[in-house]
């Protein structure tokens, strides 16, 4: 006999398992077209998916390698094939970047997209993605110099206060030993 009250609880687990899983798909559908379109256009002005480019030339790069070792004497018809299939798999970046835009979208509204792109487009944005990176290493830079000094001071300061407190109670150094 089958026991119903148990296939319902697992019909009810199942739904809401589905629904928690679905949320995001769903989500996704809910992104307005002008809103994707919106974070395509910063994600362009931005180039944060520019880095994925090289991905596949890698991945690539690393099978023929690794094909290569195994079969040394098929080097040119591997690298020939492998070749042949990563370019049909080009279009795929396509995917990557509905991905990176659905992730914007969902990140920042239409408006501060549109925002993101002006300035991104402006001079002032090139610049600072041109050049923002130089100017943070430099600032690291600077940090780095500016604890270390920090540091120092703080060590001989309190030392000194120290001394003062302490004055000629404190315990002599060990003696080395013959």
């Amino acid at each position: 006999m089958v026991n119903f009250s148990s296939l319902g609880r697992f019909a009810s687990v199942t739904v809401i398992a589905g629904s928690l899983f679905m949320g995001p798909v769903a989500q996704a559908q809910d992104v307005a077209p002008e809103h994707v379109q919106a974070a395509r256009a910063a994600i362009t002005a931005l180039g944060v998916t520019d880095r994925f480019d090289t991905i596949l030339p890698a991945v690539s790069d690393q099978l023929k390698t690794q094909l290569i070792q195994a079969y040394p004497d098929l080097e040119s018809k591997i690298s020939e094939t492998v070749d042949a299939e990563a370019i049909k798999l080009a279009p795929r970046r396509g995917d990557l970047e509905r991905e990176a835009a659905l992730v914007y979208a969902k990140a920042f509204s239409a408006e501060e997209l549109n925002v993101i792109t002006t300035f991104y487009t402006s001079e002032a944005g090139k610049k600072l993605l041109k050049d923002g990176p130089i100017a943070m290493r430099e600032l690291l830079k600077a940090a780095d110099i500016w604890t270390a000094g920090i540091s120092r001071d703080l060590e001989k300061q309190a030392n000194e206060a120290m001394l003062k407190e302490v004055g000629a109670t404190a315990p002599a150094a060990p003696a080395a030993k013959p």
